[in-house]
């Protein structure tokens, strides 16, 4: 191991201190002390029942669930926090990524700045639930 020095005197560098407890010359590593720590924190408890719904009937999925909440009122702007409120089982964080990734993908379509529905156009003027 050693450190790395500037070789030319009119170097724009800053010269390496000399004090700096570094070796000056290149040395031979002869023996190496490796201490293994046992981890402050156990492991967090792995969840008892898996999110994963791939293997759940399609007519329990929460995509499956969510669109059919959508399409019994083809008119209404849903919010994010309006559906998950209809599910126990999903954070408010997670509708949104969910919702946004249906979105991308062309499964609903976004209306609005948080605004969902299962239709893009309706005939209908669509009722804004953001309005009393």
């Amino acid at each position: 191991m050693s450190t790395r020095k500037v070789k030319a005197p009119t170097s724009r560098y800053n010269g390496r201190c000399d004090n700096d407890g570094r070796p000056d010359a290149s040395r031979t590593v002869t023996d190496l002390d490796v201490t293994i720590l046992e981890p402050s924190d156990p492991l967090p408890a792995l969840p008892t029942a898996s999110r994963d719904d791939r293997h759940t009937a399609p007519g329990k999925r929460r995509r499956h669930r969510i669109l059919t909440l959508l399409e019994e009122d083809p008119t209404r702007l849903w919010q994010p926090r309006d559906i998950a409120a209809h599910f126990g089982d999903v954070t408010l964080e997670t509708m949104y990524r969910q919702l946004n990734r249906w979105t991308a993908s062309g499964i609903i379509h976004k209306l609005g700045p948080g605004l969902y529905a299962a239709t893009a156009w309706s005939p209908t003027p669509l009722r804004d639930l953001r309005k009393p």
